[in-house]
């Protein structure tokens, strides 16, 4: 009886053999990285846009503004109602959504660039803050000696303007005060006797 149970019994599970399948999967790597640098020399390289740059024209917003046009539906979208791209083959209703359009990442997109602006240098900021500190100069003597001498003169012709009215006001009630009017007429208009008058005595 202990023959019985002193016999190996046989595993019914599946063997692996380990090595074998190590070696499958080297080659198997092997393949994957060649098929790799294979199609990254097929495939491009990312596409390097431009830095964002100001505009160098001024949008049209005014162009079609209270003009009335007639659109049918073989109307071209250039010609259609709204704002139309060009760059984008696009058209945009009302001027805001426009003006987003334009300054937005798909528009740059299609003109090539990125939404990446370039970065100043210290030396290009100290330059900036001397041309614009020359402009203000510049205007500041511009203001001061052409400008004063503007408001010199026009203070000059507004203050003999003043004086000549006042002369004449002064002159008018000089000449209202002393001429009394036709007495008919104001005694036809019922202004014959206000008392002030010593004549009707």
């Amino acid at each position: 009886m202990s023959g019985v149970y002193d016999a190996p019994v046989p595993d019914h599970r599946r063997k692996w053999d380990k090595e074998v399948y190590e070696k499958l999967a080297q080659e198997r790597l092997k393949e994957l990285e060649d098929d790799t640098s294979d199609s990254e020399e097929e495939r491009a390289a990312p596409v390097k846009r431009e830095l964002l740059k100001p505009r160098d024209y001024k949008v049209d917003l005014d162009s079609k503004l209270g003009k009335s046009q007639v659109i049918t539906k073989t109307t071209p979208a250039s010609q259609q109602g709204g704002y139309y791209c060009n760059v984008c083959d696009c058209v945009v209703k009302d001027s805001i959504n426009f003006l987003d359009h334009i300054n937005g990442k798909k528009h740059q997109r299609n003109l090539g660039m990125s939404m990446k602006i370039e970065r100043s240098s210290l030396d290009q900021v100290k330059a900036r803050f001397e041309l614009n500190k020359k402009k203000k100069e510049e205007k500041k003597k511009d203001y001061d000696f052409e400008e004063r001498v503007k408001e010199l003169q026009e203070e000059e012709e507004k203050q003999k303007a003043y004086k000549k009215e006042k002369r004449k006001d002064r002159k008018r009630k000089a000449d209202d005060s002393g001429d009394e009017g036709d007495p008919d007429m104001s005694a036809l208009m019922g202004f014959s006797g206000f008392g002030g008058s010593s004549k009707n005595n």
